[in-house]
């Protein structure tokens, strides 16, 4: 779980992510309607997302940076997590960001191969 091919896997769906939230395609904005997130902040979602594509991808150079990205993507995901958890969404919504919650803290406590 913890190779570099791993986080150039995750880093593929951070950076379609990245887009998809930039676009942003409906089903995201919809999603992000209603868990009320404001209009003028979201162009920090693709931004941020792009940022962790070039983290996941340092793991060879930098396991360090690597490891940073994988606990802040952690964090990122805990609060998403609440944020479907505070506007009652459906349990189904909320899987994906739960799913990535367990992966990259499960990535932040094992740390890179050889890291």
């Amino acid at each position: 779980m913890t190779s570099p091919k791993t986080y150039a896997a995750l880093a593929a769906f951070q950076a379609g992510d990245a887009v998809a939230c930039a676009i942003p395609l409906p089903y995201i904005a919809k999603s992000l309607d209603t868990l009320g997130v404001p209009q003028n902040i979201r162009w920090i979602l693709p931004v941020s997302k792009a940022a962790s594509v070039i983290g996941l991808l340092s793991v060879g150079r930098f396991p360090v940076l690597a490891r940073l990205t994988t606990a802040m993507l952690t964090l990122y995901f805990v609060l998403a997590v609440g944020a479907h958890i505070r506007v009652r969404d459906r349990v189904v919504n909320a899987v994906p960001a739960a799913s990535f919650l367990v992966t990259y803290a499960a990535l932040t406590v094992k740390g890179p191969d050889g890291g």
